[in-house]
């Protein structure tokens, strides 16, 4: 989710869901080690509980790396070993990492010494000709041994040679079968699914099977960016709490204080919009409220009531069609 879950997006995301684990964008360590640290990690309080996910190969430069999260009050840590993009692998770091199950164990290692906050391990099924079945069960063990607090496998091979990133999230065909037995040769391990779940209701039925053993949660990542909408239904289902907010027009409204306050600091109106482009699919308006934001928003001196012209076109044409409709 590089360059789609920054800070702005996810205060946006927790207006929905109190209780879901959110995910930072992968930041390197050499960017957290030597960069500008408060706009790489800086976050609001509200966003927690919060994660960030690093990506390295040195368990020197991880170590730190960690250290410096967990003192700006992450709640985990997560070595990505997943992410397919050249500029990963030209690092050395991201899924190419599935090849070297052991270096991926001394990273680990590393993190537990230097930290007291859970450290966790994204990864895929495997990597090119890799045989999936041996692949995965050498990391997770790999990463088990070392002390991992928790694996989330992206049920999918990462095709390092002829596929885009783009690619890589959509052709390898998905296998959560695959998911499915690592849970069962390691029950004790918390196990988490990502990689393809478009509704919540096919999230919980990959997380409780039919037939075998359940698995202890799910990664929501393009579905929730692109249908935020979905995340109104993450409390009730998951957690047995009430919804925060009731709906999207609900979730606007309490989102214009935090654009008002961005707005003062200087941030651009459209990198705020660009989050909620995903509201209302489906609802009359629903196109002029993308078009309204895709083109005012980016003016300058734009300010919140962009935004809320963009909801009165939703308001309008819900109310013209149900007037139609009597």
């Amino acid at each position: 989710m590089m360059d789609w879950t920054d800070r702005d997006c996810r205060v946006f995301h927790r207006l929905m869901t109190r209780h879901a684990l959110l995910y930072t964008e992968m930041v390197t360590t050499g960017a957290v080690i030597h960069g500008d640290r408060e706009r790489l990690l800086g976050f609001d309080a509200v966003e927690q509980p919060l994660a960030v996910q690093l990506g390295g190969s040195e368990p020197a430069e991880l170590a730190e790396a960690a250290r410096i999260c967990a003192a700006f009050g992450y709640r985990e840590i997560n070595l990505n070993v997943g992410c397919p993009s050249d500029r990963v692998q030209n690092g050395r770091f991201g899924a190419c990492l599935m090849r070297e199950p052991e270096l991926v164990g001394a990273c680990v290692a590393a993190m537990k010494d230097a930290v007291d906050v859970p450290v966790t391990v994204k990864c895929r099924i495997g990597v090119d000709d890799q045989d999936p079945e041996e692949a995965l069960d050498r990391l997770a063990d790999a990463v088990v041994a070392a002390g991992a607090d928790r694996l989330v496998v992206h049920a999918r091979k990462a095709w390092l040679q002829g596929l885009s990133p783009k690619d890589n999230r959509e052709i390898p065909p998905l296998d959560y079968d695959r998911v499915h037995r690592l849970k069962a040769r390691l029950p004790h391990v918390p196990i988490v699914l990502n990689g393809g779940l478009a509704t919540l209701e096919a999230a919980q039925a990959a997380m409780h099977p039919a037939e075998g053993p359940a698995l202890d949660g799910v990664m929501l990542g393009r579905a929730a960016y692109q249908n935020p909408e979905i995340l109104l239904g993450v409390d009730p289902l998951f957690f047995g709490t009430p919804e925060p907010l009731g709906d999207a027009f609900a979730v606007v409204e309490a989102y214009l204080p935090y654009v008002e306050r961005r707005l003062s600091e200087g941030v651009r109106l459209n990198q705020l919009t660009r989050h909620i482009l995903g509201l209302f699919p489906g609802r009359p308006g629903a196109r002029l409220f993308r078009r309204h934001l895709a083109t005012e928003a980016c003016k300058p001196g734009a300010g919140p009531e962009v935004i809320v012209d963009a909801v009165a076109h939703v308001r309008r044409e819900m109310a013209r069609r149900e007037a139609e409709a009597a």
